[in-house]
């Protein structure tokens, strides 16, 4: 199993997610990316930008945080972290582009759900990830993902670097 993958490495991997959501979504129509505090902001800050550059003139974008929807909240400690959710458009109707870094249990993704219904009905909600390193423990599925890994053992990590916040681009496998 591969463990590292570098800058190199992950502009590839970005590139070509946003190549197959061009391919799969009409540049002529509105849509709403939000991504998943932190990483999944930052990654589809990315991806808004790189999809303007093929075309599409009507993106806004947004920024939610799942931390008050966890499942684990107690888990977490006395004192969350809460960030602020930024979402300044009605979903309502909308075609919405859920965007997170890593997909594993599927209970991130679960809780975003949960907090977008606090802001309309979209008419669709899509689901792109940078990675899918499998373990689900929720029936939920990404629509587009950059890089799949198999057999990453459940007591390591997929850690996700982004220069934005990290300083370098870079997918590592690790134990926890």
């Amino acid at each position: 199993m591969r463990t590292h993958y570098d800058a190199a490495d992950v502009e590839r991997v970005v590139e070509n997610l946003v190549h197959r959501l061009a391919a799969d979504l009409p540049p002529e129509q509105p849509l709403t990316i939000i991504g998943i505090r932190t990483r999944g902001q930052t990654l589809a800050s990315r991806l808004a930008g790189l999809l303007q550059r093929q075309g599409f003139r009507h993106i806004d974008r947004g920024v939610l945080d799942i931390t008050l929807y966890r499942d684990d909240l107690s888990e977490i400690g006395p004192r969350p972290m809460v960030r602020p959710t930024q979402i300044e458009m009605d979903i309502t109707g909308r075609q919405v582009l859920l965007v997170d870094d890593v997909l594993f249990t599927g209970r991130s993704v679960r809780a975003a759900l949960d907090a977008l219904a606090d802001f309309g009905r979209p008419a669709a909600i899509r689901l792109a990830v940078l990675v899918d390193r499998g373990g689900r423990e929720l029936p939920i599925q990404a629509d587009y993902v950059g890089l799949t890994l198999r057999d990453v053992p459940r007591n390591h990590r997929v850690n996700v670097r982004l220069a934005e916040i990290d300083g370098t681009d870079e997918i590592e496998v690790e134990p926890r």
